[in-house]
């Protein structure tokens, strides 16, 4: 496929809209964008209906919070860029505040402190994903490009910040997400490779430091990856069953609804965490290739809204967003394969959860703002 085809699959740019892209368009909303957004939440139903053993009031409850979240999709892709951008030191300052709530008066669920009631139960960190990358594009707008290093200190403080106190929760695998939210629009606003040599250099004592203060089931997790049937019972237990569902999956699958891991609960975390393996043992490769398929369009449509946006800060936030969600994707699928360490990272818009949904489709609902009041551009 040459570039100008692969342009115009992404963009599609087509004659004036009537009807449904009509209506579309007057909501800011991005039709191919949306269209893969649906699809991938559709599929994502389908395989949560069997990753809870057909529970309805489960299934029931995650339609209710698919709607919220696009319901924020909708209410957030009204917000034109500038405001955005007006509003981003206040929402991150915001976030800040509510992470410090979190350690300080934050409910415990499973050994961890992660979650505000304040009417309503949710995790802080979730804002954070959004207010990370904002604050780091909204610092570079009126800046030079590529930043100096002290725009680049004063960049790396904004991202360490948050990392610290969400690490601190612990929630390793959120902070890990944030921070490299924010170094991608770091390396976005054009960073020499050599610069970028350098900093991958100076993560080596930072990943012996990130050591140091990981929580001891944490680095048993890092250990578990190198040889997993040093515990099969223990440690090893889930990336052993994950492997064993995916494996057993072949080309077509078992059948939705009939894994024998995940039916028979050999498979743990299979609603949230290890969802994938359960696609992969009930549909197979093919459909593990359709979910796969659909989300590269979903990360290639958002590049191309970023390279058609009309100011830094809209280029580099929608970039950022576009590769993170590319990001959440990776370590989902190469944790449940045993690629990367279990970090309690969920499937984008197909595991069970409430808050992590909302962010991504209000993420979605930013690059659809930033696509619908661009400038126009001479064709």
């Amino acid at each position: 496929m040459s570039f100008s085809d692969t342009h115009r699959l992404f963009s599609s740019r087509s004659a004036p809209l009537s009807g449904v892209g009509s209506i579309l368009q007057r909501l800011h909303l991005d039709g191919p964008l949306l269209g893969a957004l649906l699809m991938v939440s559709a599929f994502g139903l389908v395989v949560l209906y069997s990753a809870v053993a057909q529970n309805m009031d489960l299934w029931i409850q995650q339609c209710i919070r698919l709607t919220v979240a696009i319901g924020a999709m909708v209410i957030v892709a009204q917000l034109p860029p500038d405001f955005l951008r007006r509003w981003t030191p206040w929402g991150y300052l915001a976030g800040l505040i509510l992470l410090i709530m979190v350690l300080v008066s934050g409910e415990v669920g499973q050994g961890a402190k992660r979650w505000l009631d304040i009417g309503i139960r949710f995790q802080p960190s979730e804002v954070m994903k959004l207010a990370v990358p904002m604050m780091a594009a909204w610092y570079l707008h009126d800046r030079q490009l590529p930043p100096k290093f002290f725009d680049l200190v004063v960049i790396g403080v904004s991202i360490v910040v948050p990392t610290v106190l969400i690490a601190r929760q612990p929630d390793l695998g959120t902070s890990i997400l944030i921070a490299m939210s924010g170094v991608i629009v770091i390396i976005l606003a054009g960073l020499s490779i050599r610069v970028m040599v350098l900093l991958a250099l100076s993560s080596i004592p930072g990943a012996y430091l990130l050591w140091q203060f990981m929580q001891d089931y944490q680095k048993q997790r890092v250990l578990t990856l190198l040889d997993p049937n040093s515990d099969p019972l223990g440690a090893g237990y889930n990336i052993i069953q994950s492997k064993i569902a995916i494996g057993s999956g072949g080309l077509f699958g078992k059948g939705w609804t009939n894994g024998s891991q995940a039916q028979l609960e050999f498979l743990p975390e299979r609603d949230t965490d290890f969802i994938f393996a359960v696609m992969g043992e009930e549909l197979g490769l093919l459909g593990v290739l359709t979910l796969l398929g659909l989300y590269l369009f979903i990360v290639g449509r958002g590049l191309f809204i970023a390279t058609q946006a009309r100011d830094t800060f809209s280029r580099l936030l929608a970039g950022s967003i576009s590769l993170t969600f590319f990001v959440y994707v990776f370590v989902n699928t190469a944790m449940v394969t045993g690629l990367v360490p279990v970090v309690g990272v969920p499937l984008p818009l197909v595991s069970f959860g409430g808050t992590s949904m909302v962010t991504l489709m209000a993420g979605f609902g930013i690059l659809m703002s930033i696509h619908r009041h661009r400038k126009l551009l001479p064709h």
